[in-house]
C-alpha cells in the first residue's frame, strides 16, 4: 500500500470518485448506444432503400436524409455541446452532470450509426436483393430478411466502432463538467497537474475499449454463417 501511495498518490486520496466516474461513463455510453442505434438503424434503411438504385428509390427522401447525416457528422463534437445547451436545457432542465451530455452524445452518435448500418447493409451481394425481389418478396420482407437478418455481423461491427468512439466522446463532455472518468481527468489530472490520476483514467478507458472490442469480435464470430 505504501507503494502505491508513493506512486499514485492522488488517485489512493481520491478512490472513492473512481467507482461512481466509472458507473457514470458506462451510463453514458450504454444510453448513447441504445438510443442511437434505435433511430440509427431505422433512417440507415431508409437511406439504402431510397437510394437510386435502391429497392424503394426516392431522391428527395435519400437527398434530405443523406445531407442531414452529412451535416450532422460535420460539426466538430466540441462544437456540437454548445451548440446544443438549449436543448439540454428544454429536455433536462440543467446543463451539467451526466444528463447534460445525452443531448450531444446522442445528437453526435445517431450519423454515425447511420453510416455504419449504411455501409455494413451494402455489404450483402447485389445478386441476393435482386434474387429476392425475383422471388415476390415485398420490401419489408427484404429489410427484414435480408438487409437486417442476413448482415448482422456487419451491423455489430458496426456498433462496436460506434461505442468505441462515444468513449472518446464521453471523455470529451467531461470538459463541460459532465461526470464520468473525462471531468475527472480534466478537474484533476490537468487543471490540478495531478498526473497520475490522468494515467489511471487513460488506462480505465483502455480496459473498457479492450473489453467492447472482445465482445465485439466475439458477437462477429457467433453470428458469421
Amino acid at each position: 500500500m505504501d507503494t502505491l501511495t508513493n506512486i499514485i498518490p492522488n488517485v489512493i486520496e481520491r478512490a472513492d470518485m473512481f467507482p461512481q466516474a466509472i458507473i457514470d461513463t458506462l451510463t453514458m455510453l450504454t444510453v448513447t448506444g441504445v438510443v442511437s442505434f434505435v433511430i440509427g438503424l431505422p433512417i440507415a434503411v431508409i437511406v439504402v432503400i431510397t437510394k437510386p438504385e435502391g429497392i424503394c428509390p426516392n431522391r428527395i427522401v435519400f437527398w434530405i436524409l443523406d445531407k442531414i447525416i452529412n451535416l450532422f457528422r460535420a460539426i466538430p463534437f466540441v462544437i456540437l455541446i454548445p451548440l446544443l445547451v438549449g436543448v439540454t436545457r428544454f429536455f433536462f432542465h440543467t446543463t451539467i452532470g451526466i444528463k447534460s451530455a445525452f443531448v450531444p452524445l446522442i445528437v453526435g452518435t445517431i450519423p454515425f450509426v447511420a453510416r455504419q448500418m449504411e455501409s455494413a447493409m451494402e455489404e450483402i451481394p447485389g445478386g441476393i436483393v435482386e434474387a429476392s425481389i425475383s422471388m415476390g418478396m415485398s420490401p419489408w420482407q427484404i429489410i427484414k430478411n435480408v438487409y437486417l437478418k442476413q448482415n448482422i455481423p456487419g451491423m455489430i461491427r458496426g456498433m462496436t466502432i460506434t461505442l468505441i468512439a462515444v468513449i472518446g466522446q464521453i471523455a470529451i463532455v467531461g470538459t463541460v463538467g459532465a461526470g464520468g472518468l473525462g471531468d475527472l481527468a480534466i478537474r484533476f489530472g490537468w487543471q490540478r497537474q495531478m498526473t497520475d490520476i490522468t494515467y489511471v483514467v487513460l488506462i480505465l478507458l483502455l480496459i473498457i475499449i479492450s473489453v467492447i472490442q472482445f465482445f465485439g469480435d466475439w458477437l462477429v464470430r457467433k453470428t458469421t454463417h
